[in-house]
């Protein structure tokens, strides 16, 4: 062990962080979870993030990769092992203006990226979230307010930058390594620590955003008839539905439809959103044209001794009426979850479903599930919660990364069918036999998936 930190303290040019240092507290937590790593390594250099990796193996620590921190299983962290905060590397760098080509740290948040792309009139559709990390995201998904039109935040990445498991830099496109670059692109965190993405950015003007809230009482309908419009919409229309917002009276609180039209053209921006003010009554509408910047809100961070616990489901065209029906009568009732329904189809859809490791482009809808409070609240709030999924389950096709709290190997099952995992397992045995990065949905190299 000495020899190993040795060797990190002369090969490695950024911060170790180690109990006791003043800012340890800080450094030791992600955004949901708290940890007592041994160290925490914070990279100025993909030369850095290298002897960190080599130093994890060689010491055979636990080994967390650190982007935005926001993993609900707090997979940013751990006990007793290292933590690669790769904070230090968020550069965001037009590298090709007119393909709309942008090379994007494994360390940035989506606000430093919309913030350096708007004085170019440039985005890409990510999620809804400043704080959270490009790459979290990114790995797994990326169900963003352009997702409709643009597809998810991998389906615009163009290649890759990797440091695995040997310490080794490879670089993943589709033309190099291209197994590795179809992994990459839905299998999380589970192949090495992303240092850089390629992404193609697309031009933007203001977009229309907002939300539309119509009475608890409607929800019913309003959910029905929200779901079914979204199906015909234009794609330039995202939406989200919330239900049971527990700032805004939980089963009583409006339901809030959360809009955003990718455009700045008024005339066209009601024909898409007045469907959706005509669904119900309405309460509120402060949908108006702003910046694409805008529409990402600030994350939370919940105070200390809070848990999050996130579950995720996608609903195939069939399963709609049947899954909104549950959500509705769900979140009518005291004690709810705070419930979300996301639009995706469109531009997702077309692509096919062996193209990424991401498996479920057929869905029309993904929803989420969430409950909070202190450790105790959480635990008696499991079996409701279970009975819910019980009766949300024959109608539910698998499971989004991004919102899951489980990393047992049914979520993984739900995250991953058989032939998607079967393929990740091989890229696995290549690039991380010894299965470094564990701290993920993971992927073991040696295994199938019953």
């Amino acid at each position: 062990m000495n020899s190993a930190l040795d060797i990190l303290r002369r090969d490695f040019g950024g911060d170790i962080i180690e109990p006791g240092a003043a800012e340890y507290e800080s450094a030791s937590r992600s955004v949901l979870a708290s940890g007592s790593p041994a160290y925490v390594l914070r990279p100025g250099s993909v030369d850095d993030v290298q002897a960190g990796v080599r130093f994890a193996a060689g010491a055979g620590l636990v080994l967390s990769v650190r982007g935005g921190g926001h993993a609900f299983p707090g997979f940013g962290t751990n006990d007793g092992g290292v933590v690669i905060d790769l904070s230090g590397l968020a550069s965001v760098e037009i590298v090709d203006k007119d393909r709309h080509r942008v090379r994007i740290g494994g360390g940035a948040n989506w606000g430093q990226v919309a913030a350096a792309l708007a004085p170019h009139g440039l985005a890409i559709s990510s999620g809804d979230t400043r704080s959270v990390g490009v790459g979290g995201l990114t790995l797994t998904g990326g169900i963003g307010w352009k997702v409709r039109k643009y597809g998810l935040a991998l389906d615009n990445v163009v290649g890759a930058e990797v440091v695995t498991a040997s310490g080794e830099v490879v670089r993943a496109s589709a033309e190099r390594n291209p197994e590795l670059f179809w992994a990459l692109r839905g299998g999380g965190g589970n192949f090495g620590v992303v240092t850089a993405f390629d992404f193609v950015a697309h031009p933007t003007t203001d977009v229309f955003y907002g939300r539309i809230t119509f009475p608890a009482s409607q929800a019913a309908g309003v959910l029905q008839g929200w779901a079914s419009y979204l199906r015909t919409a234009p794609e330039e229309l995202t939406s989200i539905a919330n239900l049971a917002n527990p700032f805004a009276g939980g089963p009583h609180a409006p339901v809030e439809i959360h809009v955003a039209f990718d455009g700045d053209d008024p005339e066209l921006a009601a024909r898409a959103l007045d469907p959706i003010r005509r669904l119900g009554t309405v309460l509120d509408d402060d949908v108006a044209l702003r910046p694409y910047a805008d529409t990402l809100v600030d994350g939370m961070t919940p105070p200390p001794g809070i848990q999050l616990v996130a579950r995720s489901g996608f609903v195939d065209e069939e399963s709609v009426p049947d899954v909104l029906r549950i959500l509705a009568e769900v979140g009518a009732a005291e004690r709810s979850p705070i419930i979300s329904v996301r639009s995706v189809g469109g531009a997702v859809s077309r692509v096919p479903g062996d193209a990424t490791a991401y498996a479920h482009r057929r869905a029309e809808l993904m929803f989420v599930t969430t409950t909070a409070g202190p450790k105790p609240v959480v635990e008696a709030a499991r079996p409701a919660l279970e009975a819910i999924w019980d009766r949300l389950t024959p109608h539910v096709s698998g499971a989004y990364a991004n919102f899951l709290a489980g990393t047992a190997e049914e979520d993984v099952a739900a995250i991953y069918p058989a032939p998607t995992y079967e393929r990740l397992a091989a890229v696995k045995r290549r690039y991380d036999p010894g299965n470094l990065f564990a701290r993920n949905h993971n992927v073991q190299p040696g295994t199938t998936l019953s």
